[in-house]
């Protein structure tokens, strides 16, 4: 709710005012209790509600469990609307109760344009789009760093060559998330597909290269990592490890 600048209840903001808490990275089951409870509630005005559950993915099991039982029996004229990119996170019984809706991403010129619109310049923009697989948003907020464009066009031969100074600018779990990309181009690239979030001439050009079996071990290796790429590591150490682990990698046949 932070990150997206929603308001929080008076409670939560001063338990986090005071560091009492810490901002939870997953919809917690008070969060789900409440708003079971808003829907239950009869509308003053006799009209329908709706409840939006955003990033649904983030409710873990207990939170789900929480909100099973309303959407077997929704209360009155009340629907739930579960938002996520990763719906194949929710619980089966989950995906069961609902009505599946896929949304897609402008295309690559409407989000140009809509880049441009804010500024940021047309051959970055288009170097950002790439690096954020098309979603506008995100490549808008990359390009508020310096040299972001140029520092992500040049991060696969610095990893070939170990260059730990290309992820400075990242924190682990971004770190991860863009080797984990890295990672999908090679292996797209290996199979004669188009790379999606590196242009292909910006790729690592060593012969012979890491083969399938190898890639396929390194994205293992970087989802493992990231989940605990939230822990309170040493964040230089981490990077370094991941930039030798690449530089490995990536040398390997």
């Amino acid at each position: 709710m932070i990150e997206r600048g929603w308001p929080l209840s008076e409670k939560a903001q001063g338990e986090i005012d005071d560091k009492k808490r810490k901002p939870s990275k997953e919809i917690r089951v008070e969060a789900m209790r409440d708003a079971v409870e808003f829907a239950q509630r009869t509308s003053s005005r006799g009209r329908g509600k709706a409840v939006l559950v955003y990033p649904a993915e983030r409710m873990n099991h207990v939170t789900a469990n929480a909100l099973l039982k309303t959407l077997e029996e929704p209360p009155g004229d009340v629907r739930f609307v579960l938002g996520s990119e990763a719906a194949h996170q929710l619980l089966p019984t989950i995906r069961s109760r609902c009505l599946g809706h896929a949304m897609v991403w402008p295309e690559a010129e409407q989000a140009l344009a809509w880049l441009a619109g804010e500024g940021v310049q047309s051959e970055d923009a288009r170097v950002l789009l790439r690096a954020a697989g098309g979603r506008p948003e995100d490549a808008l907020r990359s390009s508020q760093s310096a040299r972001a464009a140029q520092n992500w066009a040049q991060l696969p031969r610095a990893m070939a060559r170990g260059d730990a100074a290309a992820l400075a600018g990242f924190t682990p779990p971004q770190a991860v998330d863009a080797l984990h990309k890295l990672c999908h181009d090679l292996l797209a690239h290996h199979v004669g597909a188009a790379p999606r979030f590196f242009d292909a001439a910006d790729l690592p050009t060593a012969k012979p290269g890491p083969s399938l079996s190898t890639l396929g071990d390194w994205s293992k290796a970087l989802g493992q990592a990231a989940r605990t790429a939230e822990h309170p590591f040493n964040a230089g150490l981490l990077l370094e490890s991941l930039a030798t682990q690449a530089q490995r990698i990536l040398h390997l046949p």
